[in-house]
């Protein structure tokens, strides 16, 4: 397998009789990653996987050019982590645990210190630093594990739930620090979240999964833009009769409450403004349809239901 940032050959993952992951085989490239789909669908599974953690029961990954199974110091002196559950030491205090974190991958005792110091800053506990961490709040314990994750500064991390837990004053300070790493460079990020809005406007490409199987992979732009344009018309009037007038001229459209939503060929909006001229319509708005991460994840559970049902 060729070297690159992530690939999965056909791999699979079962636990008894319970397949966790469905031969899934992807190639990501470096960059911002987010890995989403509902608690159950196999992320965290899959981080274990890449990490070396868990051996897959069939099919082969590659992390930055390395096997995980073969070559497991070699990932994880490359990689950090953010485990979704609480991994910390209570007793210690941050800037403790953080420069121990850092020896572990490697650093030198003095540099370790150092660094820890650095990204204790970054995160926001330059002043609790000292505390023992059993006197955490969640906020700041998800902090510390964010510190830790990045204290030997990896080329790649992997954040597994980074604002579970938190409230929404925490949530967007996580996303906003998440959002700084990325525009750094130099440095790939897999964020994993069943939370889809949090990947909005922060990763730049996605891996969609449900119920262990890959939906999607691929970069924002190319899976939200589908290859279809669509328009979103607001009519003064019968929504719905303009719809059907619309069905008649064989343009695709679907009502989603006062909206229309229209498929239109290379984006020719001149059909609408036909029907409105020939049954008396006032287009009150007319403009593209911007399409979320989450709104393609959900249609594409939809379609995936629709194929495997009676």
């Amino acid at each position: 397998m060729p070297g690159g940032l992530l690939q999965a050959d056909s791999v699979t993952k079962r636990f008894d009789q319970v397949e966790a992951l469905s031969n899934l085989s992807v190639e990501l490239a470096p960059g911002t990653i987010g890995l989403v789909g509902p608690n159950g669908s196999g992320k965290t599974t899959l981080l274990r996987l890449l990490l070396g953690l868990l051996p897959p029961t069939s099919g082969r990954l590659s992390v930055l050019g390395y096997d995980p199974q073969v070559e497991p110091l070699q990932v994880r002196a490359r990689v950090g982590y953010m485990p979704e559950h609480d991994c910390l030491m209570p007793d210690l205090s941050a800037v403790g645990f953080v420069a121990h974190m850092g020896r572990v991958s490697g650093l030198p005792r003095e540099v370790a210190m150092s660094r820890a110091h650095d990204v204790l800053e970054f995160v926001g506990l330059k002043e609790e630093r000292y505390r023992k961490i059993r006197e955490y709040s969640v906020g700041m314990r998800q902090r510390v594990k964010l510190a830790q994750a990045i204290v030997h500064d990896p080329p790649l991390c992997f954040l597994d739930e980074p604002t579970s837990g938190l409230d929404p004053q925490g949530r967007e300070e996580m996303l906003r620090l998440l959002g700084v790493l990325s525009r750094l460079g130099g440095h790939s990020f897999v964020l994993s979240t069943h939370l889809l809005p949090d990947t909005e406007g922060l990763v730049d490409q996605v891996l969609l999964l449900n119920a262990g199987r890959l939906l999607a992979a691929g970069t924002v732009r190319d899976l939200l833009s589908g290859g279809e344009v669509h328009t979103v018309v607001r009519i003064k009037g019968d929504t719905r009769a303009f719809a059907a007038a619309l069905s008649a001229k064989g343009v695709a459209v679907e009502v989603e409450g006062t909206d229309l939503k229209v498929t239109l060929p290379e984006g020719n909006t001149r059909t609408i403004f036909e029907v409105a001229q020939a049954t008396q319509t006032q287009v009150r708005y007319l403009g593209p349809s911007v399409r979320t991460i989450e709104e393609l994840f959900l249609s594409m559970i939809d379609r995936a239901a629709r194929r495997s049902g009676p």
